[in-house]
């Protein structure tokens, strides 16, 4: 065997220790413990849209304060009389709790609305018609 046929062979087995390592890890939205959003804009608002599948609306919290932008989610474990005669061997649906926040500039505070539809929250944030922009002229 050459010493180039070595050193391929060499590098395959590192790359093949280092992926082998990697794929029993969690993905990296496991580690964060949040939901996924995406955030569009146009000339007229910024759309914020959360997934957030299986809350309702009541798990939901939305504030905006001075374009500071909080969504909280939060979900309690059912615990009745009815869990008592199951048997889990295995249980992940408990208490919940996510937040993420973002900033934006240049918005109507008043005129924001949200709905939730099939898991998807669609936050609309129209943008201020006022002019942010101001002309210094120089004496």
């Amino acid at each position: 065997m050459t010493n180039l046929m070595r050193r391929n062979n060499q590098a395959d087995n590192f790359y093949d220790m280092v992926d082998a390592f990697f794929n029993g890890m969690p993905r990296s939205d496991e580690f964060t413990n949040s939901f996924k959003i995406d955030i569009a804009e146009d000339d007229e608002k910024f759309l914020v849209e959360a997934e957030l599948p299986g809350f309702a609306k009541e798990d939901i919290d939305i504030d905006l304060d001075k374009g500071k932008l909080t969504l909280s989610v939060k979900k309690e474990s059912s615990e009745d009389k009815s869990d008592e005669k199951r048997n889990y061997i295995h249980k992940e649906r408990r208490y919940q709790s996510m937040r993420r926040t973002m900033n934006f500039t240049n918005i109507d505070e008043e005129n924001v609305s949200a709905k939730l539809a099939n898991g998807i929250l669609e936050i609309s944030l129209p943008k201020s018609k006022k002019d942010l922009k101001k002309k210094i002229q120089i004496d």
